[in-house]
């Protein structure tokens, strides 16, 4: 807004200047998504200090995670992780440009082999679970 003696005057920014556009959005997701990652992070370090507790205390760590609340946070947690994962794969290319042969990468390559190498992984985790460690 323009004064009388020809000064301007910003509009004060609202707390929600972040959901005018898609990209903001979604770059504020992936940043609530490392909130969501640090509270993992943290469940996993008190499961090991409840294990170095011994087995009771351990299976008292463990039971809880039957509780609603617990399961549905490890939802949100795997959901946010999922995400995470995939926006810096996505951004990889970028942060990571990477050259074969004095020619550049294309960007499609990198996403691609990095998605390919989440999904092997992921099968190979997933396989340790089922049939108990034989991949």
């Amino acid at each position: 807004m323009k004064l009388a003696n020809g000064n301007y005057i910003r509009s004060p920014n609202r707390y929600s200047w972040w959901l005018r556009q898609g990209r903001y959005v979604r770059y504020m997701m992936r940043e609530l998504s490392s909130l969501f990652i640090g509270v993992f992070s943290v469940m996993m370090v008190w499961g090991l200090y409840r294990l170095s507790q011994g087995e009771t205390a351990f299976t008292a760590f463990t039971d809880m995670f039957w509780s609603k609340s617990i399961l549905v946070l490890s939802v949100l947690m795997f959901l946010f992780a999922a995400y995470h994962s995939y926006t810096w794969f996505i951004v990889t290319p970028k942060a990571m440009p990477l050259k074969l042969g004095g020619k550049r990468i294309a960007a499609g390559v990198i996403i691609g082999a990095h998605m390919l190498l989440w999904l092997l992984c992921s099968v190979a985790v997933w396989a340790a679970f089922v049939y108990g460690g034989a991949v």
